[in-house]
């Protein structure tokens, strides 16, 4: 099985190995641990029932670790300290979300998302930095999105022009910075950001903030150099 990847390593391209943490092996928390181990990551799968794990079947080579997600042993287990991403998929809201705070708050896991079945308490977490989704329809795909290194997955792609959105993760020198810096830094143009969970179209002077989630659109071709760009440190003038 790959290994996880280094604490404080912040990896940027689909090549990249990752380590993963799901909570719940019901039917999608098993499809999520198969999809994230076929792209060549490594996972861990949290069930507080062990019979569970049957889902993964026997081509499953991550590690299964049964106990309750927020618990502590049980998250070192599965390598909370290593992971890049956490998906807290069983199937209670409240399971979900204590999970993902831990995850996010004591561990400071870069990737939470949680399933949260009530449209109303899944905004509330929206604006307190937990990506959530909410009812359905919804996919393993939209958690992978919401989980991989960000030049991963785009969020589209115009296939005759070749134009592509994605989402950046700027290095934390453009905070105060306007956005028309980082537009020209990565060659870019910011479509849109999220800030406290609301959208927002941001003007060339809109300064950007901790926790702003940043997506742009750029040639398909130049994704990876964007994306570096924008992660690279920023040289103060």
């Amino acid at each position: 099985m790959l290994g996880p990847c280094p604490r404080g390593w912040w990896p940027r391209r689909y090549r990249d190995v990752v380590h993963f943490v799901v909570m719940g092996c019901g039917r999608v928390g098993a499809r999520l641990a198969h999809d994230v181990e076929e792209q060549g990551h490594s996972v861990a799968v949290i069930d507080t029932n062990p019979d569970s794990f049957r889902r993964l079947g026997p081509d499953f080579s991550g590690r299964t670790v049964a106990g309750i997600g927020f618990d502590r042993d049980t998250l070192l287990r599965a390598g909370i300290e290593e992971a890049y991403a956490f998906a807290a998929v069983s199937s209670g809201d409240n399971s979900n979300i204590i999970s993902a705070r831990v995850a996010r708050e004591t561990y400071s896991v870069p990737k939470v998302v949680a399933r949260i079945y009530d449209p109303g308490r899944a905004e509330v977490y929206r604006r307190l930095g937990i990506a959530t989704v909410a009812t359905v329809p919804w996919t393993s795909r939209e958690m992978i999105a919401e989980l991989l290194p960000t030049d991963s997955v785009p969020l589209w792609t115009d296939e005759g022009t070749r134009v592509a959105m994605v989402e950046l993760s700027p290095n934390r020198g453009w905070l105060g910075r306007p956005v028309r810096e980082l537009e020209e830094a990565a060659d870019v143009r910011v479509a849109y950001l999220t800030r406290l969970g609301l959208a927002l179209i941001p003007r060339t002077d809109t300064v950007l903030q901790d926790g702003d989630r940043v997506f742009v659109v750029v040639e398909a071709s130049r994704r990876g150099a964007a994306v570096d760009a924008a992660a690279a440190a920023v040289e103060r003038g």
